[in-house]
């Protein structure tokens, strides 16, 4: 029986090839790892610095056309009193869901800390009312659980460049805070003026924001 020889270049190409394929998928496993880490457990949302990075990017290409949203839980504290901490996180992964469902191909989710997300999506202006209009009725939905629905809701405060007159992400971002501050608890999604961007902030986030620190100079 012949045994017939690989030519020298076919044997060379071959060695070649193992280690570019290992390489290749490690150089897979790393970058989904990377994604991985930069996403929200419990929501699979964007952590706020991949969040902040990719709306910024966002911001910078279509600043005529985004819509910036914070979103905070209600009563967060009491429906973990009642129902326990399990319950709360079904609450906090349906909105990071529900966000996300909204925002689209075109836009992002993140969650900025606690119960509180913030997403940025491309939206015709003449379409922003509607759809806005769309998430406030979207986000009061209860949540499936154990057999029963969780009572859900959530703060919206909207802002976008054309409404308060500023096309960066902190401003955006502190104006629709204080937009969703103002209308906290009445299940109304507020739009940003421009007097929300004259709204004190400490470090970058509304005054009497928890987490803020009191003893900092307001901006």
């Amino acid at each position: 029986m012949t045994t017939l020889a690989l030519p020298r270049t076919t044997l060379q190409l071959t060695a070649m090839a193992v280690p570019l394929a290992g390489w290749t998928l490690h150089t897979t496993v790393l970058r989904r790892r990377l994604t991985q880490a930069q996403r929200d457990p419990l929501t699979t949302t964007w952590r706020r610095e991949a969040f902040t990075t990719r709306a910024q990017r966002l911001l910078e290409r279509h600043p005529d056309q985004v819509v910036l949203v914070i979103a905070d839980a209600d009563h967060f504290k009491q429906l973990n009193d009642r129902h326990g901490h399990a319950a709360g996180d079904t609450a906090l992964a349906a909105i990071g869901a529900r966000l996300s469902e909204w925002a689209g191909h075109r836009g992002v989710a993140g969650r900025l800390g606690g119960d509180e997300f913030a997403v940025l999506t491309r939206i015709e202006p003449r379409h922003q009312d509607l759809r806005l209009d769309h998430l406030a009725r979207l986000m009061t939905r209860p949540v499936p659980y154990s057999e029963g629905l969780l009572p859900l809701a959530v703060s919206l405060g909207a802002a976008t460049p054309a409404a308060v007159g500023r096309r960066d992400l902190p401003t955006l971002m502190r104006a629709a805070d204080a937009a969703m501050y103002e209308g906290k608890h009445t299940g109304d999604i507020i739009r940003a003026r421009p007097d929300h961007v004259r709204v004190p902030s400490i470090n970058g986030r509304r005054a009497g924001r928890p987490g803020t620190n009191t003893v900092a100079r307001a901006a």
